[in-house]
């Protein structure tokens, strides 16, 4: 598989970036480590005119605290997120998650946390080659009127395998989104538009060049299951965080925290990370190791995530929302396993 031809842009300011994305607008793509883009081109799934470079932004690479958030610039190597410890100490699920994103070569030499979360959404029967996929009907995806990872489906149900995206809307992330006449921040949340076609509201002249994560004081935890622990993409995954109140009543135990507030996210069962706003809020009140509250927290996640799977990405279905049930209940019960360590220290 060879690419197809294209012009490559490198501009060395971000003002000559937002003028290139303001100029050629659709027909240009945006290249920082290139391990998606530049495999769907390979598959003729993609055809760019432009490719412009962010290769010499350097400003765009940094992980910062500031005020009550941490800052992470969209261009910051996965390696530089797994070795920070200000990650690792109060986004312990970013750190976990990026920590299972690809082989450690493509952690260190061109995966960016900016590229993990703007990865586009994946089907087995979308994401093949043009000669095995000339072979039968286009899909919706790819410009027909045939969804085969759904029967009868009307649109698009490719999925979001985004490790990155589903832990940071876990925490809560917010992402600063630029163009050379705007800059807006938007809640990770609200980021995805559920259509598999187009999965982001982002316009083509936007750049995507911080994630914002707030630092209210809570614990998180990440778990994935896939074929390999690392290269694959995930086939389920789970973020949760907690925060949980730092006070003991007249000498009572640790273990008797409540949790104030949860969130859960799973990853790679819809065509966005699915926020499950039920059963986090099924947690508020509850104590932090409180583990038949996880275990029903936990079933309610997989019933809430269950009806936006399809058969899409490579295991069965009945398989990955029985899984949705055990990722989640990992990663509440690691969650207060380190929010106990915290409030004891």
């Amino acid at each position: 598989m060879r690419l197809p031809r294209f012009e490559y842009l490198g501009p060395d300011t971000l003002e000559d970036t937002l003028d290139l994305l303001a100029t050629h607008k659709d027909d240009a793509k945006i290249l920082a480590g290139g391990t998606d883009l530049l495999v769907r081109m390979k598959k003729g799934l993609l055809a760019p005119r432009v490719l412009i470079s962010l290769k010499s932004l350097k400003q765009l690479s940094y992980i910062n605290k500031k005020e009550n958030a941490i800052c992470i610039g969209a261009c910051t190597p996965l390696a530089d997120i797994i070795g920070s410890d200000l990650v690792q100490n109060e986004a312990t699920a970013l750190s976990q998650a990026c920590d299972k994103i690809g082989a450690v070569s493509l952690q260190h030499y061109r995966g960016t946390i900016g590229g993990n979360i703007l990865q586009n959404n994946r089907c087995q029967h979308y994401n093949q080659s043009q000669f095995h996929r000339s072979g039968r009907q286009p899909c919706h995806k790819d410009g027909g009127k045939i969804c085969y990872a759904r029967d009868e489906g009307d649109r698009c149900y490719s999925t979001c395998q985004s490790d990155g995206a589903t832990a940071l809307m876990a925490l809560g992330a917010k992402l600063v989104l630029i163009s050379k006449e705007n800059e807006r921040t938007v809640d990770l949340a609200n980021f995805y538009t559920n259509d598999g076609i187009v999965p982001f509201t982002m316009e083509s002249h936007e750049l995507l060049t911080e994630i914002i994560i707030p630092a209210t004081g809570n614990v998180s935890a990440y778990q994935r299951l896939a074929y390999r622990s690392a290269i694959d993409y995930p086939i389920v995954c789970a973020g949760v965080s907690f925060v949980c109140s730092n006070k003991q009543v007249d000498g009572a135990k640790i273990d008797g925290a409540k949790i104030d507030e949860a969130k859960i996210a799973v990853g790679a069962m819809g065509r966005s990370p699915l926020f499950l706003a039920q059963a986090s809020s099924s947690l508020t009140g509850k104590g932090v190791s409180d583990l038949g509250a996880f275990q029903e927290a936990a079933k309610q996640a997989m019933n809430s995530a269950a009806p936006f799977a399809v058969h899409n990405v490579g295991s069965s279905l009945e398989y990955r929302c029985a899984m949705v049930e055990q990722m989640v209940f990992r990663a509440l019960t690691d969650a207060a396993k380190a929010t106990t360590a915290a409030m004891a220290e």
